[in-house]
């Protein structure tokens, strides 16, 4: 065998030999390292809407898919899916699904710009968050700001500045909670819809009667006529009614609409989608409000109407 053959041989033994090396290195690393996957995260993950809208409190949907598997977190986060959702959800982590409801939110006023008793020109930075910064804008300083940061986040064109004040559309909004984080007055928030339409206050202002009458026409005053109609489901938080949704009954519309009619302001209103009726007669949007948490530059309060 001459040199050159000999040399071949020998390279060729050689890379035999590597290969065999490597690949037994490589299968024992395989074994060592290998970190099973449960094969449910899959599962979740095919199920969820892929909508990556940040509604749950995760940054996607792969992030929650991995929270409910290998976290334990709650099954019935995703405002997209919803019920049927959780349901299947469920059924994937062999878990029990309690009765639950779509989120979807609320704004904490109605009032338009005409019925601000108090306003002053504005022409700086055409954002809320500007606006926030700078005092007598309007006289209310718990109010819509009206300059559309929340219509700006919403990615399903379900929320638009009408008359000054913005209005959510429920026909569209799917309850991701954008608009939440984008109020820089966190004057929206988020409520468990237990029917279509559901009876909220719209009013977030903490002052006394006289001071909300001289700066809206539509603001609660405080005067604890729906408390006294249904004490159950409405108490008073210092100047402002509070609707107690875990005892809210959608089926008992009397009830419910002997309140509204006690509320001598207009503060008491059916939010969410409209009835067949509504569209018939074309009746319009439909104002918002509900249970909430909000803050204005002059003092921090909880809230829920």
């Amino acid at each position: 065998m001459d040199i050159v053959t000999l040399t071949i041989v020998l390279a060729a033994a050689t890379l035999l030999v590597l290969g065999v090396v490597m690949s037994t290195v490589l299968g024992v690393a395989n074994k060592t390292f290998h970190v099973p996957v449960d094969v449910r995260l899959e599962h979740v993950n095919e199920v969820l809407p892929g909508a990556n809208c940040g509604g749950c409190d995760y940054v996607g949907c792969s992030e929650y898919a991995e929270a409910v598997v290998t976290k334990g977190e709650v099954i019935n986060k995703c405002p997209v899916g919803g019920e049927a959702l959780a349901q299947q959800l469920g059924q994937i982590m062999g878990i029990s699904v309690e009765e639950s409801y779509p989120v979807r939110p609320i704004v904490h006023c109605a009032a338009t710009t005409e019925q601000r008793l108090q306003r002053a020109p504005y022409h700086g930075e055409q954002t809320c968050n500007a606006a926030n910064m700078v005092g007598g804008i309007q006289g209310c300083v718990y109010g819509c700001l009206g300059l559309g940061d929340c219509v700006r986040v919403c990615d399903y064109d379900a929320i638009h500045i009408k008359e000054g004040v913005a209005v959510i559309d429920y026909l569209e909004c799917i309850g991701c909670g954008a608009c939440v984080k984008a109020c820089p007055r966190n004057i929206i928030s988020q409520v468990p819809f237990k029917a279509d339409r559901i009876l909220a206050v719209q009013c977030c202002s903490g002052d006394f009667a006289k001071e909300v009458t001289e700066v809206c026409e539509v603001g609660c005053t405080g005067c604890k006529a729906c408390t006294r109609a249904n004490p159950e489901l409405v108490r008073m938080e210092g100047n402002l009614p509070v609707f107690d949704y875990s005892k809210y009954v959608p089926s008992e519309h009397k009830s419910l609409q002997v309140v509204q009619d006690k509320c001598k302001r207009e503060s008491m209103v059916w939010i969410g989608k409209p009835s067949a009726e509504d569209i018939a007669n074309a009746v319009g949007e439909i104002p918002e409000r509900q249970e909430a948490q909000f803050e204005t530059t002059v003092d921090q309060t909880e809230w829920r109407g």
